[in-house]
């Protein structure tokens, strides 16, 4: 499954990646925004937004690509660690 990140922090992107990898999930994170985002975030299964560290242009962007797509579109107000392993989880449930 492919996961893509939209927000959180700079810090964290090496951990968010492991994280992924440990549930087996292929990972892109954006903690930035790019010009070019919406060619980037490609056909991920999954988009998870962080909405606290994020700018309103890149969640507009994400939300496009998203209903583009048809991928399934998470948000969380928090971005730590936990936050990513408790939608991981939850969307493993329900898979």
């Amino acid at each position: 499954m492919s996961v893509v990140i939209i927000g959180g922090h700079e810090r964290m992107e090496t951990r968010y990646k492991e994280i992924c990898k440990k549930y087996n999930h292929k990972s892109k994170v954006f903690t930035k925004m790019k010009s070019d985002l919406s060619s980037q975030i490609g056909c991920p299964d999954l988009v998870i937004l962080f909405t606290s560290t994020v700018s309103h242009k890149m969640i507009r962007c994400a939300v496009t690509e998203s209903e583009r797509h048809h991928s399934r579109l998470e948000r969380s107000h928090s971005s730590s660690a936990s936050a990513l392993i408790q939608i991981l989880e939850t969307y493993a449930e329900n898979a």
